[in-house]
């Protein structure tokens, strides 16, 4: 009798306690209140950069990428700098634009861009938008140029494109030249574009004069869904609703939305509108265009379905738990999508295999973790090889019905930094088939006119130019020449002009001549993106070596990458990792997370094909989170053997 009564309290106090936490977890219109920091507040940091900082080996990464690496705690964290693959090409060595080798000047930026990346229609007749606008998550997910505080900008061009008298006097200015026989904008009086510096180790007085500046990325380096969860704390804890390990959200019309930005007026072009949506997010660019906003809100819903189902799972887990495991599950499904769908779209499965990227027949852990590799984002990479792919925007998104009939479209730059768009009627599902139904633009020197003329044109006839900002912000960081950065990949290296017949067409390389005093002085940004296009890629020779690297660099550097197995309390098991390689796509991120999608391709990165038919979304394979259902404790293990042997 003794025991039994022993046991019956030992049960009811467990019952207790499970009902209690599991009253705790639910998520009430009550949940704890947290400053909310706005899109313009992010990414601002005042201290020097490479930090050295305590770390404990943690089950979860950190927000933002700190001691993901046990010896070098700083390695791929936010606001550190970008690391170079070839020395610096500043003009005196330090920070000033780069030079020809005649002493003067570059020609601009403008007119590189109308001689050589011109306005042309190509679709790519294999891969979708999608396929653009993931490498544009990836993109911002591991790396975002920091702004320095805005008292440190100086004006150098004024918003309707004429030189300041600070712009002569004012080495930080480096506004673009409009040509005199620009074919658009000099007919308007328009001299110059405007164009704000990257932040750098000057800007936060790192380093000492005579030591070459280092531009600074406010993201970790890591693919770690910074853009989801933030990159640091200040970032984050706004974005969390506290309670059942949820992201914060708002409903509108039955569905998730992110939640509203609350300096909107001054991230998002509002319209005069009040109240429109303008979102929140881990990253500031969240709203820059509607199908980037898409996928965001996409990530937003796939994490609280996910955190709903763990936690209805183990209802005695905490908030935080919940939180993490959901992170970590998701991370891990962006990295394979990422890995395995994407990236050998963009580099070859081959070559992805041969420089062991990815490993396609794997069934168990593959355990490359390298500390010694630092998988801190090449500016190369960065301000180069990886702005390339602005060539496959298309210029007005298409919108698609159920049954993948066309129903109209939208002008890109009608809509940047305004994603109300994709709340209004049934957008969100139409732009979303139109992902993954339109083509995307073919990844050549042609540019849709929409980036050239009219980006980020608000309420204005004209924008900017945003290929010509790609070849200044290369100037910008002051990164290595087309010839140096081919000598340290290994490459052949041209000598002269004539030497790069077989590498870039030849039309092009007579324009290069006549644009560059000398085959040194040609731009990375610029001839990278110009040569013939290896087998089976997206991209030239040299584009392709600085890619494979990065991407290596960020799997074998990453500590925590989803299929490493070394550490047992990082590690997925084998049972989870198995799930998570089966049942990870865009595809059932779709099926999942778009209200009124029933059916999709298996690989939306591809045109619907007789190889890549419209399957149910019932048969397309999803992760079994049951894998995640934590076991009874030992000690209750033993209560109930107790209880049994008694009974």
């Amino acid at each position: 009798m003794i025991k039994l009564l022993v046991v019956y309290i030992f049960l009811l106090s467990q019952c207790l306690a499970f009902d209690f936490l599991k009253r705790c977890n639910k998520c009430s219109k009550a949940c704890p209140s947290h400053q909310v920091f706005s899109n313009s507040e992010k990414g601002s940091s005042s201290t020097c950069a490479n930090p050295s900082k305590s770390c404990q080996d943690s089950k979860y990464r950190t927000i933002d990428g700190s001691c993901n690496n046990l010896k070098h705690t700083e390695w791929g964290m936010s606001e550190t700098p970008y690391w170079r693959l070839v020395q610096n090409n500043y003009g005196d060595g330090i920070s000033s634009l780069p030079i020809s080798s005649t002493g003067k000047p570059l020609v601009s930026a403008r007119q590189i861009r109308l001689s050589v990346f011109t306005n042309k229609e190509i679709n790519d007749q294999k891969y979708t938008l999608l396929t653009m606008q993931w490498g544009q998550l990836i993109a911002h997910d591991m790396s975002l140029a920091a702004s320095p505080p805005s008292s440190e900008v100086p004006v150098c061009c004024t918003s309707n494109g004429m030189y300041t008298d600070e712009a002569s006097t004012n080495a930080q200015c480096a506004a673009i030249g409009v040509p005199a026989n620009d074919p658009v904008r000099s007919p308007l009086g328009i001299k110059c574009l405007e164009f704000d510096r990257t932040k750098t180790t000057k800007n936060n007085n790192c380093t000492a004069p005579k030591v070459p500046a280092d531009p600074i990325s406010s993201t970790t380096s890591y693919m770690d869904l910074s853009f989801v969860y933030g990159n640091n704390e200040d970032q984050a804890s706004p974005l969390r609703a506290w309670c059942g390990g949820r992201l914060l959200n708002v409903i509108r019309k039955g569905q998730e939305w992110l939640p509203q930005d609350p300096e909107a007026s001054m991230t998002c072009n509002m319209k005069n509108r009040t109240n429109s949506p303008c979102y929140l997010a881990g990253d500031p660019r969240v709203n820059q265009n509607p199908q980037l906003s898409i996928l965001q809100v996409v990530l937003l819903r796939e994490h609280n379905r996910i955190a709903d189902i763990l936690s209805s799972l183990n209802p005695l887990w905490t908030d935080e738990i919940v939180f993490q495991e959901t992170r970590r599950i998701l991370i891990a499904m962006f990295q394979h999508i990422s890995y395995y769908e994407y990236l050998p779209i963009l580099l070859g499965a081959e070559n992805m295999v041969k420089h062991k990227l990815i490993y396609p027949d794997e069934q168990k852990y593959v355990n490359d973790y390298d500390p010694n590799i630092n998988p801190s984002i090449i500016n190369e990479h960065a301000t180069a090889a990886n702005r390339f792919f602005h060539s496959s925007v298309y210029g007005h998104l298409e919108k698609y019905l159920k049954n993948r009939k066309e129903a109209g479209s939208i002008r890109l730059s009608d809509w940047l930094d305004d994603p109300s768009v994709i709340e209004m009627n049934n957008n969100f599902l139409e732009l979303s088939l139109g992902l993954t139904i339109e083509h995307q633009r073919a990844n050549d020197r042609y540019y849709d006119v929409e980036l050239t003329e009219y980006f980020e044109r608000g309420s204005s006839e004209l924008g900017t130019d945003l290929r010509a900002i790609d070849i200044q912000r290369g100037r910008d960081h002051g990164i290595g020449t087309y010839v140096n950065t081919r000598a340290v990949l290994g490459l052949d290296v041209p000598k002269a002009f004539d030497d790069l017949v077989g590498l870039i067409p030849d039309d092009l390389i007579e324009k290069l001549s006549e644009l560059y005093p000398s085959i040194d002085d040609v731009e990375l940004s610029v001839a990278g993106s110009l040569e013939i296009q290896e087998k089976n890629t997206q991209v030239g020779p040299t584009f392709l070596g600085i890619l494979l690297k990065q991407f290596y660099n960020t799997r074998v550097g990453d500590r925590y990458f989803y299929e490493n197995g070394e550490n047992e309390k990082i590690a997925f098991t084998l049972e989870q990792l198995q799930s998570i390689r089966l049942g990870s796509s865009v595809a059932r991120l779709f099926c999942d997370n778009v209200k009124g999608i029933q059916k999709m391709q298996p690989n939306p990165f591809e045109k619907i094909s007789e190889k890549n038919k419209l399957v149910p979304c019932e048969e397309i394979p999803t992760i079994d989170l049951n894998l995640w259902k934590e076991k009874p404790t030992s000690l209750l293990k033993i209560w109930l053997s107790i209880l049994g042997s008694i009974i």
